[in-house]
């Protein structure tokens, strides 16, 4: 399973990181608002997990909803009033959790956000000649069959999951970067 981790306290974002790969997802982690839209828009999350208290937090929950991502998202904050819980909620999360929290329910939320996913991800990816298929990574065209490696696999992925949208040079280097860097 794939998922966004948006969280501006690096230690935070790091150590959520660990234990959410350690658990067997797949994450991508950014540290503030701006990069959370331009990678939820670009890639094809199972979930996201963001940080209300974040620069920009509501406002890009807002705008992801507004441009039809119906990625799940998890609202991460350390404001815990009724009032915070029901403007994040209104805002179109579909959770919300405050800090601090037992990883154990983390954990227990994700999965069930993941579970009421209403879209249909099909495990065959296809474009034009080539298919990907994301159960055992393997890349196939008429000429045979490559299973590629997890870093590999994800940069397939981006681009077969959205063969019509134009992926920004510095979404996409970004995105390598990333995968380098782990």
């Amino acid at each position: 399973m794939r998922l966004l981790l948006a969280e501006d306290e690096l230690e935070l974002a790091n150590a959520l990181t660990m234990i959410l790969k350690h658990n067997n997802y797949s994450v991508d982690a950014v540290y503030n608002g701006a990069d959370a839209l331009d990678w939820a828009l670009a890639g094809n999350y199972d979930g996201i997990l963001m940080d209300i208290m974040m620069p920009n937090g509501l406002e890009v929950l807002t705008k992801l909803r507004e441009k039809g991502i119906s990625t799940p998202i998890l609202m991460l904050t350390a404001k815990g009033e009724i009032e915070d819980r029901i403007e994040g909620l209104d805002h179109g999360a579909d959770d919300y959790l405050t800090k601090p929290f037992a990883m154990g329910e983390l954990l227990a939320r994700i999965r069930a956000i993941t579970r009421r996913k209403t879209e249909f991800a099909p495990n065959l990816l296809t474009v034009g000649n080539l298919q990907l298929n994301r159960t055992n990574y393997e890349l196939s065209s008429e000429k045979g069959s490559l299973r590629l490696g997890n870093k590999e696999y994800q940069m397939m992925e981006m681009m077969m999951s959205s063969p019509n949208r134009l992926i920004s040079t510095e979404q996409f280097k970004a995105e390598v970067l990333k995968i380098v860097l782990r």
